[in-house]
Order: C-alpha cells, then sequence, then structure tokens
C-alpha cells in the first residue's frame, strides 16, 4: 500500500517542487523547481532522499499536514515554528512521524518559504521530467489545496544519522552579488552605483515569478523598445519606472525590458526568502565606477 500525505490546511500558498525542468527555454518552458534550492536539497538530505525529490514549498508557513504511514519529515528555509503530533520540534531535524500523525507550521518569523521533504519523496506525475509546480507556465502537480492527499514514493537512501543540520541565520537586510549587465548600456553611467549604493524594499507584489522592488530608479540612457530576449533567473529587468524587478524560479523565459544587472546564483536561495517590507541591498564582486 503506497504512503500519503494529506494535505489538511495550506498556509497563504503552497506547491509541489524539486529542482525543476532545465534545458527546455527553446520550447518556452522555464526551469521552475524550488525558490530556494539549497533549502530544498538539505530538506531531502535530513530525511535521506536524493536532492532532486519533490517535497512541499510552503509561503510563510500555515501548513497542516498528516501522513498515512510511519515516515520521517524535515523542514528546513524560514524559521517557523513547528509541530509534530502536538509536540514541539524544529527546524533542521529529522522528524519521526507514525500514521495519523499530523506536522504543523506556524507562521514564518524570519524569511518567507519553508520545505518539507518526507522520506522516499512526492511521487506526483512528473511533467517534462520534473514534479515542480511550473506557476507561470500552469505545467506540473496544481497548487495545493486544503483536502488533497499526495502520494509518498519509495525511492529513498540510508538515511543520514544526525540530529540537526546547523542554518545560518536569515539576514534582515542581505546582501545580493551581482554581475553587472547585459544591458547596463541602455542605462547611465551612474546606474551601476544607484544599484550597489542603495537599499531597496521589497514590495508586497512578489510570488514565484519574481520580487518588484521599491527605491531608487535606475535612469535610461537609450530609449525606444527592446526586442524580447532571453531571460534567466536573478535578472535585474528594469521596466518603465525604473525601478528593477527580480525574478525568481517561475519568470517568464523571454523578456521585454532592458536587465541592468543579474544576481549571482549562489544567492537566489537568499533572494527567495525576502519578505514585503524586507530592505535588500546588492553589491559587485569589483568597485562600481
Amino acid at each position: 500500500m503506497t504512503g500519503k500525505v494529506e494535505i489538511l490546511a495550506t498556509g497563504p500558498f503552497a506547491t509541489v517542487q524539486d529542482l525543476g525542468r532545465p534545458g527546455h527555454a527553446a520550447i518556452g518552458v522555464g526551469r521552475s523547481g524550488a525558490a530556494d534550492r539549497r533549502s530544498l536539497k538539505l530538506a531531502n538530505r535530513l530525511v535521506g532522499n536524493p536532492e532532486t525529490h519533490a517535497a512541499l514549498e510552503v509561503t510563510l508557513g500555515g501548513m497542516r499536514l498528516r501522513v498515512s504511514e510511519h515516515t520521517t519529515v524535515a523542514v528546513t528555509g524560514a524559521e517557523v515554528p513547528v509541530r509534530a503530533a502536538g509536540r514541539a520540534a524544529s527546524v533542521g531535524t529529522p522528524i519521526i512521524l507514525r500514521p495519523g500523525d499530523e506536522l504543523e507550521l506556524g507562521t514564518a518569523e524570519i524569511g518567507l518559504r519553508s520545505y518539507v521533504a518526507v522520506r522516499g519523496g512526492l511521487d506526483v506525475p512528473p511533467v517534462l521530467g520534473a514534479r515542480a509546480t511550473d506557476t507561470l507556465g500552469k505545467l506540473g502537480p496544481p497548487v495545493l489545496a486544503a483536502g488533497m492527499t499526495v502520494p509518498i514514493g519509495s525511492v529513498m537512501l540510508a538515511l543520514p544519522g544526525v540530529d540537526l543540520a546547523p542554518m545560518p541565520r536569515l539576514a534582515q537586510e542581505p546582501v545580493l552579488r551581482l554581475e553587472p549587465g547585459p544591458r547596463l548600456d541602455w542605462f547611465t553611467a551612474s546606474a551601476l552605483s544607484t544599484l550597489v549604493g542603495s537599499a531597496y524594499t521589497v514590495t508586497a507584489d512578489l510570488d514565484r515569478v519574481g520580487v518588484r522592488l521599491d527605491g531608487p530608479a535606475l535612469t535610461r540612457a537609450r530609449l525606444g523598445e527592446l526586442a524580447p530576449e532571453a531571460a534567466v533567473p536573478g535578472a535585474l529587468q528594469v521596466p518603465p519606472s525604473g525601478v528593477p524587478i527580480l525574478f525568481l524560479a517561475d519568470h517568464p523565459v523571454t523578456g521585454g525590458y532592458p536587465v541592468a544587472a543579474v544576481v549571482d546564483e549562489d544567492d537566489l536561495d537568499l533572494a527567495a526568502q525576502l519578505r514585503p517590507g524586507q530592505r535588500v541591498r546588492f553589491t559587485t564582486r569589483t568597485p562600481a565606477g
């Protein structure tokens, strides 16, 4: 008999995510996958799964689920209160659940997205080789809702034999590294200095597609329209307002606004944890001219 996870409550937003489906941009399909890939991988390792297994991505907490069989789960990512079978549990630790036990995530205190891995992974049907929900491309399993059940898979590795995986505390004002370009020449000479010398505020307009920022505008040196060109995760696309939009996991594969810079892929996990009202800064490996 296949075990299952019963979704009792989702919080504001929850999906199934793995590491996505790279390599399909030519047919208009983005990579998608976990917004915070590092946290997904860690959750899987804690329960003895391959890092590629699908897990739950929970936005701002509020998830409550019930398991049908003995299993091990782990919660990583945002700092959330966790209760398992009515008892307090911790983020970053393997948690043993018995049939009928419930796992509950409170409201995230720091960070935005949490990951819940179940030993064996979540065995939803793959689409183009991945089990990730692409909210922009409408691929993969549907957005989760209370009352849904998700089957548990059977492919697993040995348990890691650890009680705790220490995780660095998320910064209140993170600094994201970026690479200038590819369309920095569409802006005035001071644009890069403005970008790395200012604090930007995360607006409430954010989702898995991207984060709209508020702060100093980048002034265009070149007017006119840019032909649509390929976009990547981390692109800082600049609309007519001059204030950048940061692309995340479900970004469009092409864009028509110039991209002034691209956030380092290693820092996209930090970007995925940004919350409305939080401030963020940018830096380059070499001083801005």
